[in-house]
């Protein structure tokens, strides 16, 4: 499945666009536990150019990425420093009742791992396609996410840190069954550590499932979108 999904995915936008990343929980790390830098996002995106990543609670660093990852609970100054030194909301208040309606349960498996989908044998203990898109990307990508689903949320963007927008929504989407796929990396924080023209979007595994079965027949196929996919690929003038 997994071959067959990039071989469509590769005819519908071309091979200059980044292979999506997969990412899951498990008892077992994909690889080294590598210090990484304080915000985990750089070490995310390095994931396209085909090294996987391990994240645990040793690794990760940041309040908010232990709590976001499930590695760890909420630090008791996390609140007032979003607010009062970040500025990303206007009460510590807000953040407290934000991170309870979140309700993260913290893992019982040790690692997070993030692997390029094309290192992968199978989807097993994955929940989550990471994307990281272009505006011309993101297009086809929420083109494909709206093709067999009239839901209002059928693509989300809510307040996040850039890590809670690709690990937390994803995972208690997935774990509902639900059906929402997740625009992210509006975090200012975190925007530095990816390049200058990308968002993420991400589509839980469940959702994958259902999206891999609408994929051909979608607009990706059609007239409108290989105008854009002709410009991602610089086959014609930006």
């Amino acid at each position: 499945m997994i071959q067959k999904f990039l071989q469509t995915y590769k005819e519908a936008f071309g091979n200059a666009v980044p292979l999506p990343v997969t990412f899951g929980y498990s008892h077992i790390p994909v690889t080294e536990i590598n210090k990484i830098p304080r915000c985990m996002i750089g070490s995310i995106r390095k994931v396209c150019e085909g090294d996987s990543l391990t994240l645990s609670a040793d690794n990760v660093l940041c309040g908010g990425g232990s709590l976001y990852t499930a590695f760890a609970p909420m630090q008791e100054r996390l609140p007032k420093f979003v607010s009062e030194t970040e500025h990303y909301k206007q009460t510590p208040e807000q953040i407290k009742k934000y991170i309870h309606r979140l309700d993260i349960h913290l893992t019982d498996k040790p690692y997070l791992n993030f692997v390029r989908m094309d290192k992968l044998s199978s989807l097993d203990e994955m929940e989550g396609i990471l994307f990281f898109a272009t505006p011309d990307i993101l297009s086809g990508l929420c083109t494909w996410a709206f093709y067999d689903n009239d839901a209002d949320d059928a693509v989300c963007t809510r307040f996040a840190s850039g890590c809670c927008s690709i690990v937390t929504f994803a995972i208690q989407e997935n774990r509902k069954n639900g059906r929402s796929c997740f625009i992210g990396m509006l975090d200012p924080s975190a925007r530095p550590l990816i390049p200058t023209n990308e968002l993420t979007f991400v589509i839980p595994i469940h959702r994958f499932h259902e999206m891999m079965q609408t994929m051909e027949h979608s607009a990706l196929f059609q007239k409108a979108y290989s105008i854009v996919r002709k410009r991602i690929n610089g086959e014609i003038g930006k």
